[in-house]
């Protein structure tokens, strides 16, 4: 059985974590009070407390409604550069090497900034806290799926991506059922026309038909795509959907806690994760929300390998699969996967 610290000390690739996901606690008391946003609680003990509770929902509506006091405290650009240093602060310090944080500009408009301004202030953040740290990082931006600002978006995001920034792709986020991708299809093709990547969300709140759906729209990666399982018969046989994925080797961005407090598994236990990997999928595994979920990369590759029995091969051979689909040109793909090997030969005896 593999121990917490070995599994702190591997070199960890993160392609699905969200920044409104993930701020400190302490964080957002200091921010919402000089917002004058008011929390459940000020203590930052009871709120951390609090946004775990929260996002232990029985569905996804129930776990994305905690979002509200975090998107509240990120509508200045001094607070979103700060948030998104911190979480390259501390996924550096869980042995991240490489992360993909991904979020919606537009739910920092609130009070006036553009779309623009606050990937300004993301990308200033990323490059002040990955200086001087071994982490590289990209940043991804989110569509909201049940509004109708996506090509806003997606404009800013080729702006800033031509502008030099840290950018290098697009997401559809948001509540999956009922908001397909296919009524984003304009604003998804000018992304992947103008050489955005695109990893849409997916199989996670709906089923294989919204896989299916993000597939025709251009998805290179899927974020959650965890219901594909149920596109795959008993005997091990792939669906139509499961066969789409597995022949188009499109990566799974898996999210196991994340999917336990939005009732898609009942337990990590329970998770079709090893399932999916016997069979043959790209498997990957990520934090989603750290606060929302309680969880750190490391947490999260502790209860799985604990769950399925994970030895180091397993773990190496789950890094590696996500280096391999990180949103960077060959190069820099070779080189993280070389930087993971090195890794985790440094851990064996």
């Amino acid at each position: 059985m593999l121990d917490e610290e070995t599994i702190r000390r591997s070199p960890k690739v993160l392609l699905h974590d969200h920044l409104d996901g993930g701020l400190r606690p302490a964080t957002i008391v200091e921010l919402a009070r000089e917002a004058g946003h008011r929390l459940p609680t000020s203590d930052v003990d009871d709120l951390a407390a609090w946004f775990l509770q929260g996002g232990e929902g029985s569905d996804l509506v129930t776990y994305l409604a905690a979002f509200e006091h975090t998107v509240a405290v990120l509508q200045t650009p001094e607070a979103i550069e700060r948030v998104t240093a911190e979480c390259v602060e501390d996924l550096a310090a869980d042995g991240v090497v490489h992360a993909e944080v991904r979020y919606a500009p537009e739910l920092s408009t609130q009070r006036g900034l553009t779309c623009d301004e606050v990937l300004a202030a993301m990308d200033a953040g990323a490059r002040r806290a990955a200086r001087g740290r071994d982490i590289s990082v990209r940043l991804l931006v989110c569509g909201m799926r049940q509004l109708d600002r996506v090509e806003e978006a997606v404009e800013a995001a080729i702006r800033s991506r031509d502008a030099g920034s840290l950018v290098v792709g697009v997401d559809l986020a948001g509540p999956e059922a009922g908001f397909p991708a296919a009524r984003h299809a304009r604003a998804l093709q000018r992304a992947a026309d103008a050489g955005l990547r695109l990893t849409l969300h997916a199989g996670e709140a709906d089923g294989p038909a919204s896989i299916a759906d993000a597939l025709d729209h251009g998805a290179e990666r899927l974020g959650h795509g965890v219901r594909v399982i149920e596109d795959v018969a008993a005997d091990g046989t792939p669906g139509p959907v499961a066969r789409r994925v597995l022949d188009g080797e499109v990566p799974l961005e898996v999210c196991p806690t994340s999917n336990v407090h939005t009732g898609v598994a009942p337990t990590v236990t329970a998770h079709p994760l090893a399932r999916l990997r016997e069979l043959g999928f790209r498997v990957t595994v990520n934090t989603d929300n750290r606060l929302m979920s309680g969880v750190t990369t490391t947490s999260e590759l502790t209860a799985v390998a604990r769950a399925f029995d994970l030895d180091l091969d397993d773990l190496e051979a789950l890094a590696l699969t996500a280096a391999a689909a990180v949103f960077l040109p060959a190069e820099a793909r070779a080189a993280l996967a070389a930087r993971v090997q090195r890794g985790f030969a440094a851990l064996r005896p």
